[in-house]
């Protein structure tokens, strides 16, 4: 038996056992575990209709040689020839198929997201593309139909954002998001700008799965709390009450301010929420550092300093450098369809797992 075939087999059984589980009083009544299993049951399935393809596939390729062994009628030994040289075709494209469905899923990417913008070099201008970003991603969380929530801002001095952050929920957008993380540099004539000439500015994104309480354990006694006044835009509510919370993480010093919800119990929940997910984050990238140590991965998720998208508005072309793709639909691209982009740096990460 082949060494796929081999490792189907093994999900095969487990796929059946999962079935059996998700039928048990006991298990039902555990919504936690039930919720789990019912996941994993789905998963599995796909894997389990490609296990039972690729069987008959390797059985009717066993066959049809067999017969070409035992048939003396030429007509049916022809008939077998074609038979094989079918599925032989068919054989290497289900075995990638199946290749790809095998590499282990990140288990972050199901979860909702928290995604922080940062102005960095280019003063105004970054600020401005802040803005120019935020607008291009909630249109394309739009688009595919997930919800997102402001949880803090603050305003440039001229226009946009010096920073903003929202939480993501829907199905699946860490895995969608994660890829967005690091620099975004900016390429065009900036609107302050007199002469007409081309400015580079650059902003940070960062993109942290939302963690649960089960994630990440934090200790509330390690977090001081300061409340203050709100600035900024915001209406009627904003600068009557100290409504606005930050949270600073006493032993790592990570610092999280909300002040966008109209009550300082909303804010405090976001605070919390943020900081948590901000922690778990740095204990994932510590783990996801120590593996690649011995090998760079192309697609990096890690390393916020690395500069990872041009969109350069003099040529309409944005670049992603790790992959080296560009693409001329640099309109388009700013009002959300961001897809293709997307698919191709999962490919790629994708491609990376199976050499590894």
């Amino acid at each position: 038996m082949s060494d796929l075939l081999s490792k189907l087999e093994a999900i095969h059984f487990r796929f059946v056992e999962v079935g059996t589980m998700i039928t048990d009083p006991e298990i039902i009544s555990n919504m936690d575990r039930y919720v789990k299993l019912n996941k994993e049951y789905r998963d599995l399935e796909i894997l389990d209709d490609r296990y039972k393809e690729y069987r008959n596939l390797i059985e009717n390729i066993k066959s049809s040689r067999e017969l070409l062994i035992t048939e003396t009628d030429s007509e049916m030994r022809e008939m077998a020839k074609e038979e094989i040289d079918v599925l032989e075709q068919n054989r290497p494209l289900m075995e990638d198929e199946i290749k790809l469905l095998l590499i282990p899923k990140d288990p972050e990417d199901d979860k909702n997201a928290i995604i922080e913008l940062r102005s960095g070099t280019g003063g105004d201008e970054a600020c401005i593309f802040v803005e120019d970003i935020f607008r291009m991603y909630t249109m394309f969380f739009k688009e595919i139909g997930w919800n997102y929530e402001i949880i803090n801002s603050s305003e440039g001095s001229v226009k946009g954002y010096k920073e903003i952050s929202m939480s993501i929920a829907g199905d699946g957008i860490y895995g969608m998001l994660k890829f967005e993380s690091g620099v975004h540099r900016v390429q065009r004539v900036p609107e302050t700008e007199s002469q007409g000439r081309v400015h580079t500015s650059a902003i940070t994104v960062a993109v942290l799965p939302e963690a649960e309480e089960v994630d990440f354990n934090l200790d509330m006694n390690d977090v001081r709390k300061d409340t203050f006044r709100a600035s900024g835009a915001g209406g009627q509510h904003i600068n009557k009450t100290e409504s606005a919370i930050r949270l600073t993480h006493i032993p790592t010093g990570v610092v999280v301010e909300c002040q966008d919800g109209r009550s300082q119990h909303k804010n405090l929940a976001q605070a919390i929420s943020v900081l948590r997910s901000r922690l778990y984050q740095a204990e994932l990238d510590r783990v996801h550092n120590e593996r690649a140590a011995h090998r760079k991965t192309l697609v990096s998720t890690g390393d916020r300093s690395a500069k990872i998208r041009t969109y350069n508005y003099p040529q309409g072309r944005i670049t992603d450098h790790r992959i080296n793709k560009t693409m001329y639909n640099l309109s388009s691209f700013m009002n959300g369809d961001l897809q293709e982009m997307i698919d191709a740096l999962k490919m790629a990460e994708n491609a990376e797992k199976l050499k590894g």
